[in-house]
């Protein structure tokens, strides 16, 4: 089958994408919209969508309530669950395409437990500690995992099978010693962190809002900037070296902004899981591998699916809230197995 492409070209980037993305990443935007309405909406007090369009255009509803509603209470939560979910999507596309095996995720080959691990210590260890700390901490401990198993991986080069098997043995160590923490924390603290590991958006301000946006607003454009890069990699080392690419270089960077990403996310909204893995398989369903399209395309996937993880933990059992982590390793975990079987002879 012909492919229409489109090419993009400036001097510090050059796309070249199926005609079809920009429909497809419009359409997503669309979703992404009503998914956002959807959750400002529904709660114990329901605002329809028609109010809630003029709420957010400054128009007059006739009902002062829903200005704070929406805008103190719903909208930060709801943006922070599209940041964050935009956040693990391409995070986990990066890993995906540098270690060159579907089943890579940031919190599955231990990125988002050093991220945890280090939020927690904060949480615990320092619970008066500025908002803004938890983003750095969480950044900085999921970059000393990530440099822990690059080293422990190295082996005249590094191997994407040794990079996720380091991962997952040290995910668990860093698992068990936020345990440990817990277990000798105070009871006040302890209960922060333990609602913060299941996955939450709950209770996210504006303060959040605008902790998380910076990290987006340099890494994410870095990303796909780095695209083509990524498309080099992983067609394998040797391939990308004869392209002209610095594997070792380019795979160093790649990482740091993979691991920015998901070390913002957790330190935001706690351990999602399970994002970084389903947003890049859906969108390699829709555009294919090339990752000046897919990362984009899972940035939106990834948005859409915490949004409406949360919408559905606050719905399902209403009163009773779940957090939007509970629901997206629900629909994970059985995924992940699925994935698994039908790559068990690859």
């Amino acid at each position: 089958m012909k492919v229409d492409w489109l090419v993009i070209r400036s001097q510090a980037i050059s796309f070249r994408i199926d005609r079809r993305v920009p429909i497809i990443v419009l359409c997503l935007a669309l979703a992404i919209v009503v998914a956002m309405v959807m959750n400002l909406g529904r709660g114990e007090y329901p605002i329809a969508p028609g109010d809630i369009v003029k709420t957010l255009l400054g128009l007059d509803t006739g009902n002062p309530d829903h200005t704070f509603v929406i805008y103190d209470l719903r909208l930060p939560r709801t943006l922070v669950a599209l940041m964050v979910g935009m956040a693990l999507a391409i995070s986990g596309t990066i890993f995906q395409g540098l270690t060159r095996n579907p089943l890579a995720d940031p919190s599955i080959i231990g990125i988002n437990a050093g991220a945890s691990l280090a939020a927690v210590s904060v949480i615990v260890l320092f619970p008066a500690a500025p908002i803004y700390t938890l983003p750095l901490s969480a950044f900085t401990g999921a970059l000393l995992m990530a440099v822990l198993i690059y080293s422990l991986a190295w082996n005249n080069g590094s191997s994407p099978i040794l990079l996720i098997l380091m991962g997952v043995g040290l995910s668990a160590i860093a698992s068990a010693i936020t345990s440990l923490m817990i277990t000798f924390g105070q009871i006040s603290d302890v209960s922060n962190a333990l609602v913060w590991l299941a996955g939450s958006v709950y209770g996210r301000t504006s303060e959040q809002v605008f902790s998380l946006l910076p990290w987006l607003v340099v890494f994410v454009p870095t990303a796909l900037t780095l695209a083509r890069h990524l498309n080099a990699l992983n067609l394998g080392d040797d391939v990308a070296k004869s392209l002209g690419s610095l594997v070792e270089w380019q795979r160093g960077l790649l990482i740091l902004v993979a691991v920015a990403l998901a070390g913002a996310g957790v330190a935001t909204a706690g351990n999602i899981g399970f994002v970084g893995l389903i947003a890049p398989h859906l969108g390699r369903q829709l555009v294919g591998t090339t990752h000046e399209a897919l990362i984009p395309t899972s940035a939106l996937l990834g948005g859409v699916i915490v949004v409406m993880a949360d919408f559905l933990g606050r719905t399902l059992f209403a009163p009773i809230e779940l957090p939007c982590g509970v629901v997206t390793a629900a629909i994970g975990a059985p995924y992940f197995l699925y994935l698994l079987i039908r790559n068990r002879k690859k």
